[in-house]
């Protein structure tokens, strides 16, 4: 079965993830041209992401939806399995929102041009002035009704279990005000660990928790993380529960 799952991602997975992520970037290099900025910086990245999970075969479920009150801009912080992370999130979150990511992704054929288009935040460290920049646009895009998803761990995993969390999100949420929803993800990393170079068969969750009150409900940026981090490790599958320091970070 491990066999077979490699020649089918070999000849078809991996031709037509590359063919839609081309696709996406035209479809988006157009959209922008024309004046449909805000249609193209959700729906085809949804769509590309939605259908590569698809093609993979790779059965998908999605827990809590209904803690999500429609227009509600939220700051969303999900632990960091692995690479399938992208298209859980993005194929099957089903809000509108902008990713909090590295900068380096920026210079990723096809993908980074198309997610600056989208008006995705790359979050650029090389100096106090960059960092502002980065962290102004983030504040633009959540003042606007658009949510954000930001890995707060900085990096994947290379065990599966969860690192520590780093505070720029939550600053963020606390002056904004702005419910903090954590994510759990589950399955990624027994996709494809970081250290692989092929995808292994295995089913995905998305578990969507509770929004977390910010200012407005007396917790301090710390009690918001501690809470995240929390929620987050006790839906995780106990293989991958606990604390494994990563040194990336």
């Amino acid at each position: 079965m491990k066999f077979l799952y490699r020649i089918y991602q070999l000849c078809i997975g991996l031709p037509y993830i590359i063919l839609s992520t081309v696709l996406a970037t035209v479809v988006i290099a157009i959209g922008s041209a024309i004046g449909l900025g805000r249609w193209v910086s959700y729906y085809p990245g949804k769509l590309w992401a939605w259908s590569i999970l698809k093609v993979m075969l790779i059965p998908v479920s999605v827990e809590g939806r209904e803690h999500l009150q429609p227009g509600q801009s939220y700051v969303f912080v999900s632990n960091h399995q692995g690479a399938f992370d992208i298209f859980l999130i993005y194929g099957h979150l089903c809000r509108d929102f902008r990713w909090m990511m590295k900068y380096q992704l920026r210079k990723v054929p096809f993908m980074g041009w198309a997610c600056e288009k989208c008006h995705h935040i790359f979050i650029d460290k090389r100096g106090a002035s960059r960092i502002k920049k980065s962290y102004d646009q983030a504040r633009d895009i959540l003042r606007g009704g658009i949510s954000l998803v930001v890995f707060p761990e900085g990096s994947r995993s290379f065990t599966g279990h969860m690192a520590s969390f780093r505070r720029g999100a939550f600053l963020l949420a606390d002056e904004l005000q702005l419910p903090v929803v954590p994510l759990t993800i589950n399955g990624s990393f027994d996709i494809m660990p970081r250290t692989s170079r092929w995808a292994a068969w295995h089913p995905m969750k998305l578990t969507i928790h509770q929004p977390i009150e910010t200012s407005n409900a007396g917790r301090d940026v710390k009690q918001v993380m501690d809470e995240s981090y929390r929620a987050i490790e006790q839906a995780l599958v106990p293989q991958y529960q606990g604390f494994i320091e990563n040194p990336d970070q």
